[in-house]
């Protein structure tokens, strides 16, 4: 929507959207508000990932039109979305460990933060004009020719780079609980963070890496990082977890930076946010499906074995996702856009 009608005219009404669902948490903590308050939050996050992503290409292109090939604006995107997961999850472990009533307490303080993106927003230029007319609309998913092959490779990316994310967010606090005797929510929130906060801190340290070494950066990571969890359980210690989710989240930042570059690469500039949409549905199917579907094989595996078979599949998804980003053309074209533009 926001190709054809404008970057800020969605992101204003996400953060509504958004801000709504918080107040609805905080004052409605049975059964029914939370799934109603869920959903609403899913549709804010929705209108916003993929649009404020082509938002932020937007406004450097503006301030920067002779750099149309600069990596800073997807580094950015990337940044701000693996850091902000990162610190949702530490905000709500210490509310939990410490905070009175943690559940209406980190609401009320996501909804003020809130409130101030929305005053920021609605002080952010628009740079979408908008198009009524029906033939002069943008196609909603236009990839350049031959463009399909790297955005399946691109979307594949995100899909195994989120589901490891998503299965230590929705089953990290129950594999500390069981397999480590650790019951506390601080040190439950704090594991997603590490891995949040290092998939974000290493695309921090790696920006300058070509897109091909980005994605062999994170094919050796993130197989690593699984492996450690698994040894973590089969030899339990919490000290080794911690450090096994961090290079599993360097890992997982790196293939999902490569994944969103492929995708952006092959998107026709009048339809990036459409494509990146189709992206991040990919990424938040992959973060949202596998922990369904380890919750079903815990009941026929321990935790460790399915630990050690889900740590597999990933790894080998990821390595094959990695080598078929690495033989399209949209890898090869982006390392020669970036250094034209170096």
């Amino acid at each position: 929507m926001s190709d054809r009608l404008g970057r800020r005219r969605i992101v204003v009404p996400a953060l509504l959207v958004t801000i709504v669902a918080a107040l609805v948490l905080a004052l409605w903590p049975e059964l029914p508000g939370l799934l109603t308050g869920r959903l609403l939050n899913g549709i804010g996050v929705g209108l916003m990932s993929s649009t404020a992503t082509a938002y932020l290409h937007d406004l450097h292109h503006q301030e920067y039109p002779d750099r149309p090939s600069s990596p800073l604006p997807g580094l950015v995107s990337t940044a701000a979305t693996l850091g902000g997961l990162a610190l949702g999850s530490l905000v709500a472990g210490v509310f939990a460990q410490w905070g009175p009533d943690p559940l209406r307490t980190t609401q009320l303080a996501f909804a003020a933060a809130l409130i101030v993106c929305l005053a920021m927003a609605l002080a952010t230029p628009e740079t979408v004009d908008r198009q009524p007319a029906a033939e002069t609309r943008p196609s909603r998913f236009g990839l350049r020719p031959g463009g399909r092959a790297g955005f399946a490779s691109g979307a594949a990316l995100g899909v195994f780079s989120f589901a490891v994310l998503g299965l230590v967010t929705a089953m990290g606090a129950v594999i500390l609980h069981t397999e480590l005797g650790v019951s506390s929510p601080f040190v439950a929130g704090l594991a997603p963070f590490l891995m949040f906060g290092w998939s974000a801190a290493g695309l921090l340290i790696l920006w300058r890496l070509s897109l091909a070494r980005m994605l062999v950066t994170g094919a050796v990571a993130f197989p690593l990082g699984l492996a450690l969890v698994a040894l973590s359980l089969v030899h339990p210690s919490l000290c080794l977890y911690l450090v096994a989710v961090s290079i599993a989240g360097i890992g997982a930042g790196a293939l999902f930076k490569g994944g969103v570059g492929t995708a952006s690469s092959v998107a026709l500039p009048d339809s990036r946010a459409g494509v990146l949409a189709m992206f991040f549905v990919s990424c938040y199917a992959g973060m949202g499906v596998p922990p369904v579907l380890f919750s079903i094989v815990l009941g026929h595996l321990t935790i460790e074995a399915a630990v050690i078979v889900f740590a597999a599949a990933l790894s080998v998804g990821a390595a094959l996702a990695v080598v078929a980003a690495l033989r399209t053309g949209a890898v090869g074209s982006t390392r020669r856009s970036h250094r034209h533009a170096r």
